[in-house]
């Protein structure tokens, strides 16, 4: 245990402990205030939505939920949006970086990160696996920074001789060539230049590294995608995955008296998690129905019945406390000044339309964890190049291969399925990746026995999908004045203004937004402007806006910068940033 200090009071924490749990621990639910007044602590947990801002030893916009305080650390309310500037430190004092080699570059240390450093390093190559946490395992096995490693993958990693653990490291760009030529005749390709930035999360002076790898493997991830409903900015509403880490990593319940909805199998972990480190579950409301499942019975059993004795363990463990669990039922609005005190329940249609007469308050509530769903990482795959399936997943064919040379995709890029399909493709992907780098790797065998492990995963996370999918009734629960936005705090009834002006009703499915799409969307209301980049809010304004409203990622959000830098790391000396591979040379 060590002293921090919050707003001037000395405070405890634990070895890492990230700031956001501090401050919750401290009784604050919030500790930034938006430009508009509106106050904001954390929602996503994982550094996407950028509401946790605070300033730490006097550097403005730190993610709260990202970084580890250490002894003396002295954290502060964030009071609007700060001008940009140099911090206290700049990156001339940064530590000198390295450029090395790295055969195999792995980014993730979740399930799919795990299985694919691990296949790659077994079949002889070198591998480097990078990853933001402290820890490997990523989300799903997520623990406690000061307790025991758990895990045999997550232990396996930590001590395999031809793996490199590469913590607390963010992957900001992708640069075509400079990197290792494969092992194999193919001269098509250069590899790849990995820019890293390692140390505490947004803080100035972090060191650089340059990998330049033959095989690049992208596990990144996916995050909760949450709907917008009246009182969803309000601290305290918080997504499951936010709920889940706070629970996991940090042993701190997001409150005392909490409702879980959304749609899916994962809010039942959610609410397991929060009942372990003791908070009440109110609730947890289902907006679907588990009638979908019945309706393919004996796929359901064939290819969901390994995930039925954890089920059977999370409802054994709701009933025992008494957690009521209800269907066809969402929260479809939240109530309070400065962070949640009530929300209103209300069944639902099939379409997710409020059965009238059927809403009803719940009151005295301090946190509400919503979850609809998983939206992919797909920064550093749209920087490479790759091509997605569907516009929506990284499409990669038997070996995992996407359509960049040495580029491999695993997990929930590709596709939500669960763990066990992650660490199957992550298994392949590495076999694959190997291949390259140790063109003598034997690996039919494995490769096999893998493939056959992903062909049961898919065939299951398309029941899945076809089961919980996400319904357009959802925008009959907005008011005029509900946030759809929240960076840039842009409100439902501006956004129908605006989708009507170009030819729509502003309803899901209502029409289209004409073909300069949501790009003069963004122009004329500044959705998806603010520091998330559209992360949380562009697939519910885009549906707002019609079915043609939601733009091509590999155009709208292929990024040169692939993850949130300070300036002061752009100026640091050391290699010059790269050039985006898809900008062409003016000379």
């Amino acid at each position: 245990m060590f002293r921090v200090t919050v707003d001037g009071t000395e405070r405890w924490a634990r070895t890492g402990q990230t700031a956001a749990a501090v401050l919750l621990a401290a009784g604050r639910a919030s500790w930034r205030t938006t430009r508009g007044g509106r106050p904001r602590g954390v929602f996503c947990g994982i550094g996407v939505c950028h509401d946790c801002l605070v300033v730490v030893n006097g550097v403005p916009d730190v993610r709260a939920c990202r970084r580890v305080v250490e002894a003396g650390d002295r954290i502060e309310t964030q009071e609007g949006t700060p001008l940009p500037g140099l911090p206290p430190e700049t990156g001339a004092s940064a530590p000198v970086g390295t450029v090395r080699e790295a055969p195999v570059v792995v980014v993730g240390a979740g399930p799919a990160g795990l299985a694919a450093a691990l296949a790659a390093a077994g079949a002889g190559a070198r591998v480097t696996l990078v990853d933001d946490g402290q820890r490997p395992g990523g989300q799903f096995l997520r623990q406690a920074a000061d307790g025991p490693a758990r895990g045999a993958a997550v232990r396996a990693v930590q001590e395999h001789p031809r793996v490199e653990w590469l913590p607390g490291c963010t992957v900001w760009a992708l640069e075509p060539g400079g990197g290792l030529h494969s092992g194999t005749q193919d001269r098509t390709d250069a590899g790849w230049t990995v820019h890293v930035l390692q140390g505490l999360a947004d803080a100035p002076g972090r060191t650089a590294h340059t990998l330049r790898a033959a095989a690049l493997v992208l596990c990144t991830g996916a995050y909760d995608r949450a709907l917008p409903f009246p009182g969803w900015d309000l601290p305290g509403v918080v997504t499951a995955g936010a709920a889940q880490a706070l629970a996991k990593g940090q042993r701190t319940a997001i409150g005392r008296r909490v409702v879980v909805s959304g749609t899916g199998p994962f809010l039942l972990p959610v609410a397991s998690s929060l009942l372990t480190v003791g908070a009440r579950v109110l609730g947890v409301y289902e907006a679907g129905s588990p009638a979908a499942w019945l309706r393919t019975p004996v796929a359901a059993l064939r290819d969901g019945h390994a995930k039925l004795p954890e089920l059977l363990t999370y409802a054994a463990g709701l009933a025992r406390h008494r957690v009521p669990y209800r269907t066809r039922q969402a929260v479809v609005a939240a109530h309070g000044r400065d962070r949640v005190e009530a929300v209103t329940v209300a069944r639902l249609t099939a379409d997710w339309r409020i059965v009238p007469g059927t809403e009803r308050r719940v009151e005295d509530v301090d946190a509400v964890c919503v979850g609809y769903g998983f939206t992919p990482q797909l920064e550093l795959a749209l920087a490479a190049g790759c091509a997605l399936r569907d516009n929506a997943w990284v499409a990669v064919d038997a070996w995992q291969r996407t359509s960049v040379p040495g580029v491999y995709a695993a997990g929930e890029p590709t596709g939500v399925g669960g763990a066990a399909l992650a660490a199957a493709e992550g298994e392949l992907a590495g076999l694959a990746a190997a291949r390259r780098t140790v063109p003598a790797a034997h690996v039919g065998a494995r490769a096999a026995a893998a493939r056959r492990r992903v062909v049961a995963g898919r065939r299951f996370a398309r029941l899945l999908a076809a089961a919980h999918p996400v319904r357009d009734g959802w925008h009959t629960w907005l008011g005029e004045d509900t946030l759809v936005c929240r960076c840039e705090e842009v409100p439902y009834g501006v956004l129908r203004t605006a989708a009507g002006e170009r030819g729509t009703d502003g309803g899901a499915g209502g029409g289209s937004l004409a073909a300069d799409g949501m790009c003069t969307f963004k122009l004329t209301t500044r959705v998806g402007l603010g520091p998330c980049q559209g992360r949380i809010c562009a697939r519910n304004a885009a549906a707002l806006g019609g079915p043609d409203a939601l733009p091509d990622p590999q155009t709208a959000d292929r990024r040169p910068i692939a993850q949130p830098v300070r300036l002061a790391d752009l100026a640091a000396p050391g290699p010059v940033p790269p050039t985006p591979p898809y900008r062409e040379d003016p000379s």
